[in-house]
């Protein structure tokens, strides 16, 4: 049975490396979303800045026509004051033309606070304008490292993929399916060695018997915690996989 891990192991070792290829491509990806999000949301600022602006415009017009009109009936009155002979009329004609002028001047006023909105808004929409240009500029560079970066990602993870189909062929059917179950629902390493009694996938410390079974290497085994296989890493049959070669690098760095 230790036999039949040890190319279930290589291919493992495999799937670590995609792993981790993947998430770090998701990393980039998210990279590159904050920066195209940072864009379009200064984009729709300038946009809606505009929009405000213009409807600023079309208020100081519409404003600006009624002091049109408004001059217009003053003039009117006055061309009135001349022709009217009694006292009574021309007291109601000049509370009217005192009304028209406040009217007046009240748009005016109007049109003051207008303007004065429209030019802080125009400020801010230049500020905005300005962001979106150096965000665009510095990004560019970025934008360009990042989609680089994928690339290699997807040639390097390409790579392994052939590697790991190519090692697939030499592995138990039966076992391999299992494997790749697990490895599905657990995202990490689902075939791991007993180390000091005890799982290394959720570290629980098993129980004496579970270790001789597993050092007898007859059966699959799972651990009754987090259901990953265990093997013997001590097991000659596993010479010759990255198990063995993490091995001989602890004995070495123990002496």
């Amino acid at each position: 049975m230790q036999e039949m891990l040890k190319p279930i192991i290589e291919i493992q070792e495999f799937d670590m490396k995609m792993i981790r290829l993947m998430r770090i491509k998701r990393e980039r990806q998210k990279e590159l979303k904050q920066i195209e999000d940072l864009r379009a949301d200064l984009h729709a600022q300038v946009n809606e800045k505009k929009a405000e602006i213009e409807e600023l415009n079309k208020q100081i017009r519409a404003h600006e026509g009624r002091i049109s009109d408004i001059s217009e009936k003053l003039k009117a009155l006055e061309g009135r004051q001349s022709q009217i002979k009694k006292v009574e009329e021309f007291n109601a004609l000049t509370q009217e033309m005192t009304s028209t002028e406040r009217e007046k001047i009240n748009v005016e006023q109007k049109i003051s606070d207008l303007v004065d909105r429209k030019q802080i808004e125009e400020e801010l929409l230049e500020k905005i304008v300005e962001s979106l240009k150096i965000s665009e500029a510095s990004s560019i560079a970025l934008e360009k490292e990042i989609q680089s970066s994928i690339q290699m990602i997807n040639k390097e993870g390409s790579a392994l993929k052939e590697g790991r189909d190519a090692l697939s062929t030499t592995a138990d059917p039966e076992t391999l399916r299992i494997y790749e179950r697990l490895l599905r629902n657990k995202k990490d390493r689902v075939v791991v060695p007993i180390e000091n009694r005890a799982c290394s996938g959720c570290h629980i410390t098993l129980t004496a018997q579970h270790e001789n079974i597993v050092r007898k290497g007859e059966n699959l085994i799972f651990c009754e915690h987090c259901s990953r296989i265990h093997y013997w890493q001590e097991a000659e049959a596993l010479e010759g996989t990255p198990v063995a070669t993490k091995r001989r690098r602890r004995r070495a760095a123990a002496t």
